[in-house]
């Protein structure tokens, strides 16, 4: 199977092309600098594999949650890529990955997976790994680090424990881990037998917060309520 891969929901920028049996990756900075680093470097991967873009059975993204701009970025790509070479797409949701990814390098089979999405709160969802193959036991959240739901003997994987240290479920294991594009790669044959593939114009970002930015107004009242008149 041959299959691009490509994360940017976190900051940092995931990138694997998979040509039969063999593997290429790229792995480097992501927020402010995706924009500009995303397709030259996918250009990059895809001519060290000798792998033209018409010849890949699915280009494969981390749709969401995460970065808002780094969501928007991967799905214009997406779809650049797609309809010009067409071929179809298999977006992945991020936190599935996250648990791919902590199931790879750490063993764990029930993950609650997180990842920081700013503003004091985190994007979580949990997943049990069950005859070779990932079950969602819940919805994809946003809460504050505090309020995690984390049952009794599972696993927090994610990136968000660096940013809330004892604020997110103290009591829990974790572990480190992102939405990285071998991941996706490893998820990819599950979910096209399962699933299928989806024409270009369906790479869609997955938002789980409707609102990322305050008004004028709506932060003037938020210092009024920090620093109330005397």
């Amino acid at each position: 199977m041959n299959l691009l891969a490509f994360d940017t929901s976190t900051d940092t920028l995931c990138i694997a092309v998979q040509r039969a049996d063999a593997l290429w990756q790229h792995r480097g900075p992501g927020g402010a600098q995706t924009s500009a680093h995303l397709l030259p470097s996918i250009q990059r991967l895809m001519g060290e594999a000798q792998l033209d873009f018409k010849a890949l059975d699915a280009i494969v993204f981390g749709r969401g949650p995460g970065s808002f701009t780094g969501l928007r970025t991967a799905c214009s790509i997406a779809q650049g890529l797609a309809f010009g070479a067409g071929v179809p797409v298999l977006p992945v949701d991020t936190l599935l990955a996250v648990a791919e990814e902590a199931r790879t390098v750490h063993g764990c089979t029930q993950v609650v997976a997180v990842l920081d999405a700013r503003m004091n709160e985190v994007y979580h969802a949990p997943y049990r790994w069950q005859d070779g193959a990932w079950l969602a036991e819940g919805e994809l959240g946003l809460c504050a680090p505090e309020a995690l739901p984390v049952p009794a003997g599972w696993t927090v994987a994610g990136n968000a424990q660096a940013a809330y240290g004892e604020r997110l479920a103290p009591q829990a294991l974790h572990v480190a881990a992102l939405p990285t594009a071998a991941a996706l790669l490893r998820l990819a044959p599950g979910l096209l037998a399962t699933q299928g593939s989806l024409p270009a114009g369906a790479a869609l970002p997955l938002y789980i917060r409707d609102k990322v930015a305050q008004t004028t107004a709506e932060r003037a009242a938020a210092r009024l309520a920090a620093n109330p008149a005397p």
